[in-house]
C-alpha cells in the first residue's frame, strides 16, 4: 500500500514535467536507482560515498573508503539528524542503503522508507501491509527486516509474511509482488534477510526454519517480472517423490530417518552473496530443525546442506561446490553468517577466497573457486563442542565429553554462536577481519516428552526446536553445574594466523554489526546504547555515544554527499521510553539534539488477588514458552528475558481482565499481537496468566528488596545520557 507521503513524489514528477518544458532539467531524478552490475563493481572507486548494496557492493567487504570522520575529527562528530520508522520495540536490523542521494532504509514490518540522505526528510513510504499474525511463525521475536536492494531503478524487499516485492524507485509505487511460498508439504515462511539482486535477478531465501514443518530454499526471480528463474532447495524432501534436482538425490544419503516429516530446516535466512568473478551465489544454509539430530535424523550423517556455503551458478541454479562448516548441526550452528569475498596470499599465489565466522566458533577461509578449505581457525576460546578442525577432512572433531543428548549440559557456544549474523568489515589491504563475538554458554537438553517415549510432535504455530521447555528445563539447569560466565569482545582477526593483532572487552553479550574505514575508524553499536568509534591500529575508544534506546543486532553503514561523510545506523527500543525503531545519522559538527528522556525504572503493578496452585502455574509454564516466550521471552529461565516485546510480569489489572479477547480472540491483532483460537483454550490461558502472575509476585519481591540499587542506576543512565 503506498501512504499519503506517495502525494510527494507525485507532485515532483508533475513539477518535473513543467519545469522541463522551461529550460530546467531534473537528471537526478530520471537516475534515481539505476543500480547496475558494472555501477556496483566499479563503485569502490568511481564512487566510494555511496553504498549500493546491503554489504556496500558485491563483495560484502563493509569496508569504507571515506576519509574525513578520522582519528584527528571523530571527536567532532554529532547527530546529523534522526527518523523514526518503527515502533519502539521493533527489532531494526537493516543496513540502510544510499543511492543518488536517497536513503532507502526498512522497518521490522518491511515498510519501505525513501529519505532525504542529508536532512532524513521523507520523499516516500511504501507499506507491504503485512499481516502482523505471521508474528506467531517468527523464531525470534517481533518482526524484523536486515533490509533492501536497489537494482536497475527498483527497490526490492522480502516482506515479514513470505513475500518478495519491487517498487519503483523514484516514486515508491509498486512494481510486482510474489509469494516466495511452496506450500506443498511446507509451513509458512517469514522473510527476515536482504535480498541480492544482480545478473538481471533477485536473489531471496526465507526464516522461521524452527516454526514447524519448514524445509530451506532458494529462489531467483527476473528483476523485471518477478518471474521465477530458478530454485535451489537446500534440505531434501520425501524421498518416495522425485528430487527437484540432482543435489538433493545427493543430500538424501546423508539424512537418516524420517527427516521430511520435520522438514529438516535447513534455511537460508540471511547471507546471499554474488561473485561476479565466477558467476557464483553463495549461500549462507541454516541449522537444522528441529535442533537435535537425533530427533530429525536419528543414525543419520551429515545432513546436508545444513550449516554449510553452498555456491550456485547464478545462470543455470546448479551447485558448483559446497563445504559443510558443522556436519549433522546438533547445536544451531548456523552458517547463514555474513560472508565476505576477499583476496588473500597462500604459499606465495593469490587466491580468491569467500570468509565467514559462523556460530560454532572456527573462521573459515574458502577458495571461491572451488570450495578448498584454507583455513579453519577457532576466533574464539570459548569452543568445547569440537577440539579442532581437521585440515584433512575438513570436519571438526568433536569433543566426546560433551554430548547433551547422554547428559543434558551447558555448552559453547550458545545457539545465539559466538558469532551470529551482525555484520563484519573486512580490509582486504591488511588481511584482517573485524568483527564482535561473545564467549557464551547455553544449556542444550533433549525434549522431555521425545526423551519419556521416543516421539516428538512437531508445533506449526510457535517453535519446535526439541530441547526441552519450561519447568522441565528449569530443573535440569538447576541440577546442573552453574552457568558458565560469559565475555563479548571486538577486534582485528587475521585469519590466516588466528590471532588478534588487537582485541577489546565488551559490556554487553549481544552487540551490533561494525564498518572500517580509511579513515583509520571502527564504528561499532552495542547493545548498552552506546554508539562507539575505536581506532583500527589498536582498538582504542576514540568516541562515544549514548543512546536513547539499544544497538543489539543492529547495523552500521557511512556514506558521503556533498562533501559531507555521514554515519547511519538503526536504533531498537528495550522499554517505552526509548526512542526504538529510529535511524540514526551522524556527521562532523552535527548539532541535532535529542530530548533527555525521564529514567523510571518499570515496577510491577497492582496484580491479580487469584490464588493459584502449584500444578496450575507448572502447566501454565509450559504453555507459556510453547507459545509467548518466542516474543516475550523466556521469563523464569535464566538468560532468557524479553528485550522488545512486553514484558507480560508487567501487565495491569485492566489487561488482566482482557486477556482472553487480546489472546484468543486477537483484539490487538493490528498491534502485532496475533489471536490464539486455534491453539490454546480458555482453561488453557488462565493457566498462563497463573504462571505470568507468580513470577510477576517474584519480581516484585525482588524489586521492593532491592529498590535503592534499581533507583540508582536509572540516575546514573540518565546522567550518562546527559
Amino acid at each position: 500500500m503506498i501512504t499519503s507521503q506517495r502525494a510527494k513524489p507525485l507532485l515532483s514528477a508533475l513539477l518535473c514535467t513543467l519545469f522541463s518544458t522551461l529550460g530546467f532539467a531534473f537528471a537526478a531524478e530520471s537516475i534515481r536507482g539505476n543500480v547496475t552490475d558494472t555501477r556496483v563493481i566499479n563503485s569502490p572507486l568511481d564512487e566510494p560515498g555511496s553504498w549500493l548494496t546491503y554489504g556496500q557492493n558485491f563483495k560484502e567487504q563493509r569496508f569504507s573508503q571515506l576519509t574525513q570522520i578520522n582519528t584527528d575529527t571523530v571527536d567532532r562528530l554529532g547527530l546529523a539528524w534522526i527518523k523514526q520508522v518503527g515502533d519502539y520495540n521493533m527489532r531494526m536490523q537493516g543496513t540502510p542503503l544510499v543511492v543518488d542521494g536517497v536513503m532507502y532504509v526498512t522497518n521490522g514490518w518491511s515498510v519501505i522508507y525513501a529519505l532525504d540522505a542529508t536532512t532524513g526528510e521523507e520523499i516516500w513510504t511504501y507499506d507491504p501491509e503485512v499481516d502482523r499474525s505471521y508474528i506467531r511463525l517468527a523464531c525470534c521475536g517481533p518482526a524484523h527486516n536486515r533490509g533492501a536492494a536497489v537494482y536497475e531503478g527498483k527497490v526490492f524487499v522480502g516482506t515479514f509474511d513470505g513475500r518478495l516485492i519491487a517498487v519503483d524507485a523514484n516514486t515508491g509505487e509498486e512494481v510486482w509482488d510474489v509469494d516466495t511460498w511452496i506450500p506443498a508439504g511446507l509451513g509458512r515462511f517469514n522473510i527476515t534477510g536482504a535480498p541480492r539482486a544482480a545478473a538481471g535477478k533477485v536473489y531471496i531465501g526465507q526464516g522461521s526454519g524452527e516454526s514447524g514443518h519448514r524445509r530451506g530454499y532458494v529462489t531467483a526471480y527476473d528483476a523485471d517480472t518477478g518471474e521465477v528463474a530458478w530454485r535451489f532447495f537446500l534440505v531434501p524432501g520425501d524421498p518416495s517423490q522425485p528430487f527437484e534436482h540432482p543435489e538433493m538425490e545427493l543430500a538424501a544419503q546423508t539424512w537418516g530417518g524420517e527427516w521430511w516429516k520435520y522438514g529438516g530446516g535447513g534455511t537460508a535466512w540471511n547471507s546471499l552473496v554474488y561473485d561476479e568473478e565466477f558467476n557464483s551465489l553463495y549461500i549462507g544454509v541454516g541449522n537444522g530443525a528441529p535442533w537435535p539430530r537425533e530427533i530429525r535424523s536419528p543414525g543419520g550423517g551429515d545432513d546436508l546442506f545444513l550449516s554449510t556455503i553452498v555456491s550456485v551458478d547464478v545462470d543455470s541454479g546448479r551447485m558448483n561446490w559446497y563445504y559443510q562448516t558443522t556436519p549433522g548441526d546438533n547445536w544451531d550452528y548456523s552458517s547463514a553468517m555474513d560472508m565476505s569475498l576477499g583476496e588473500i596470499e597462500f604459499g606465495g599465489e593469490m587466491r580468491k577466497v569467500v570468509l565467514q565466522a559462523p556460530k560454532n566458533g572456527f573462521f573459515y577461509v574458502l577458495d571461491r573457486e572451488d570450495g578448498e578449505l584454507l583455513r579453519a581457525l577457532p576466533y574464539t576460546d570459548g569452543i568445547d563442542w569440537a577440539t579442532h578442525v581437521d585440515m584433512e577432512t575438513g570436519r571438526p572433531v568433536e569433543n566426546p565429553d560433551v554430548v547433551y543428548e547422554v547428559e543434558p549440559q551447558w555448552i559453547m557456544p550458545a545457539n545465539s554462536g559466538a558469532h551470529n549474523w551482525e555484520p563484519q568489515s573486512w580490509d582486504n589491504d591488511l588481511g584482517l577481519m573485524y568483527f564482535y563475538y561473545h564467549d557464551i554458554a547455553n544449556f542444550y537438553s533433549l525434549d522431555e516428552g521425545f526423551v519419556e517415549t521416543g516421539e516428538y510432535e512437531i508445533r506449526e504455530r510457535g517453535l519446535s526446536l526439541g530441547w526441552g521447555e519450561g519447568d522441565y528445563r528449569r530443573q535440569l539447569i538447576e541440577q546442573a553445574d552453574p552457568r558458565p560466565e560469559s565475555q563479548a569482545y571486538i577486534g582485528a582477526f587475521d585469519p590466516i594466523t588466528g590471532t588478534y593483532k588487537w582485541r577489546q572487552e565488551l559490556e554487553s553479550d549481544y552487540n551490533g554489526g561494525v564498518v572500517a574505514t580509511r579513515g583509520d575508524l571502527l564504528f561499532h553499536p552495542e547493545g548498552t546504547g552506546n554508539f562507539s568509534v575505536r581506532d583500527t591500529n589498536n582498538g582504542e575508544l576514540l568516541w562515544r555515544y549514548k543512546a536513547p534506546g539499544t544497538f543489539r543486532s543492529t547495523s552500521v553503514m557511512t556514506y558521503q554527499i556533498d562533501g559531507s561523510q555521514y554515519v547511519a545506523t538503526m536504533m531498537n527500543g528495550n522499554r517505552a521510553i526509548d526512542l526504538g525503531g529510529t535511524v540514526l545519522v551522524f556527521k562532523l559538527d552535527g548539532d541535532f539534539k535529542l530530548p533527555i528522556p525521564e529514567i523510571v525504572e518499570a515496577q510491577v503493578p497492582e496484580l491479580p488477588g487469584d490464588d493459584y496452585g502449584i500444578a496450575q502455574i507448572r502447566e501454565g509454564d509450559d504453555l507459556y514458552h510453547a507459545q509467548c516466550a518466542n516474543c516475550h521471552g523466556g521469563i523464569g529461565i535464566p538468560n532468557e528475558i524479553a528485550i522488545v516485546a512486553p514484558d507480560l510480569r508487567l501487565m495491569t489489572l485492566d489487561t488482566h481482565t482482557e486477556m482472553e479477547e487480546i489472546v484468543i480472540e486477537g483484539s490487538r491483532a493490528e498491534r502485532g499481537m496475533p489471536e490464539f483460537e486455534d491453539t490454546l483454550s480458555s482453561q488453557q490461558l488462565e493457566s498462563i496468566r497463573a504462571f505470568v502472575v507468580d513470577q510477576a509476585r517474584r519480581l516484585q519481591e525482588f524489586q521492593e528488596q532491592n529498590q535503592e540499587a534499581i533507583e540508582s542506576a536509572a540516575n546514573e543512565e540518565a546522567l550518562n545520557r546527559a
